[in-house]
């Protein structure tokens, strides 16, 4: 049998029933982000384009009482790490018979515009089954109409970001939180690192650590757990030059970024609750 490649598709940061508000945070963090779309589902989300992957911001309107409502079961910060699928029910047949716990595919829509036409991006998602994933929402997309998601004209960032290179995950026991990644994807992409294990992920990885770790590697801007015991902490992104994104959180007047030769981090609080470091 073989198991599904591992390949990023895009990272979720989530933003509750504020998307006004984290909107406004991404833009001044220097990523370029896409109109306002609804999907059919009941969400509304804006991207930020890269080479491969890309970042999305998601929410429900203020005061909803339908749609994606258990967004608001989840805090702010980053809150989804999606995989990517070429075919989602070859995925979904694999994993079952992996004896991953997935849930079948489920399609929906939203609507772009590109050109002045508005057309619809169709999508097929294969999640985990509720429970099984402990810090958030772990999934495949499969995209229908990739040429109404990765535009060139989407994917220049003040910042100069071009990829997600690494997704952070908290957990108390890395070993155990590893091994659904191992099951998913084979043994081989997981490997261990200090403080924990990662997971390789085409080229990103998710490093899955202990609180302590992440603590030593970030400090005080690492991001507030609210009672939480494991919980996705944050994301590297993969800049063409430091600089690049040095000016862009100057001009967007973002506190409390601390640079140093070889990266430049933003505390969650400056993030919407998620971590955000900047590498060449």
């Amino acid at each position: 049998m073989t198991l599904p490649a591992a390949t990023l598709d895009h990272v979720v940061i989530n933003a509750r029933d504020d998307m006004d508000r984290a909107a406004d945070i991404y833009q001044r963090l220097g990523f370029t982000l896409t109109e306002r779309g609804y999907h059919s589902l009941g969400s509304m989300n804006h991207l930020a384009i890269f080479g491969t992957d890309y970042l999305e911001l998601i929410a429900v309107a203020k005061g909803a009482t339908s749609g994606r409502l258990d967004l608001l079961d989840f805090p702010f910060g980053l809150n989804g790490l999606v995989f990517g699928s070429e075919d989602s029910a070859i995925t979904y047949g694999a994993l079952s018979k992996a004896g991953v716990p997935i849930e079948p595919p489920v399609e929906f829509t939203r609507p772009v515009r590109v050109d002045g036409k508005e057309r619809d991006a169709r999508f097929r998602t294969v999640r985990m089954k509720a429970g099984v994933v402990p810090y958030g929402r772990v999934y495949y997309c499969h995209h229908f109409t990739r040429d109404l998601v990765w535009r060139d004209e989407w994917r220049h960032h003040a910042n100069g970001t071009v990829a997600v290179a690494r997704a952070l995950i908290v957990e108390p026991d890395p070993a155990a939180g590893a091994k659904l990644y191992a099951d998913m994807f084979g043994a081989e992409t997981v490997r261990d690192i200090k403080g924990g294990k990662t997971v390789v992920v085409g080229n990103s990885r998710f490093d899955i650590v202990t609180e302590a770790a992440l603590k030593a590697e970030f400090g005080d801007a690492a991001p507030d757990p609210e009672g939480r015991k494991a919980y996705m902490a944050g994301l590297t992104f993969r800049t063409v030059a430091l600089q690049k994104a040095v000016r862009a959180l100057q001009d967007g007047k973002i506190a409390g970024v601390i640079q140093n030769a070889d990266r430049v981090v933003v505390p969650a609080k400056q993030a919407l609750n998620a971590v955000l470091e900047f590498i060449e």
